[in-house]
């Protein structure tokens, strides 16, 4: 960003010293002799100055564009560690439900099995809860491996 600012400076500091040299042409016109010598300097110098303008206009030009692309690529790397935070965020609500889902069974089977009551529906239940909570976890676990090698990727690739 400060390299066009710079650019920019440079180019108001050319466009200055154009203006300058036209109002001192001006004054000088009767000075100047029948060849017109000092006209053609001035007319050389003009060109020198509108030469460095359009360079730096190009530069200018091309740090800007790769100023955009920069952006744009960084808005992608956002919006792609977002969609991995929302997936992540899923599935830890996922696991989240199913934790405490297994609590409230196995309290449930707990106060069966104290007072000497044995359901087979609430085993059942803790079992399911259980593999329901373990699923999760895997699912969990996954996405967040996902999320760290999608940004492990470009430091790889650049190496």
């Amino acid at each position: 960003m400060t390299d066009v600012t710079q650019l920019e400076q440079r180019i108001s500091v050319a466009m200055d010293r154009i203006e300058r040299g036209l109002g001192a042409m001006a004054e000088q016109a009767p000075a100047v002799d029948a060849s017109g010598a000092d006209a053609g300097a001035l007319e050389t110098q003009l060109e020198e100055e509108r030469f460095a303008n359009a360079q730096l206009e190009e530069r200018v030009k091309a740090l800007k564009d790769r100023q955009d692309t920069k952006i744009k690529e960084l808005e992608t790397r956002v919006s792609a560690q977002r969609d991995q935070m929302a997936a992540l965020d899923t599935e830890l609500q996922r696991l989240r439900a199913s934790s405490a889902d297994m609590r409230e069974v196995n309290a449930q089977l707990r106060a069966a099995a104290s007072e000497g009551v044995a359901e087979p529906e609430l085993i059942n239940r803790a079992m399911m809860a259980e593999v329901e909570a373990l699923s999760a976890q895997r699912a969990s676990e996954s996405a967040e491996v996902d999320a760290i090698l999608k940004e492990l990727k470009p430091l790889i690739e650049e190496a």
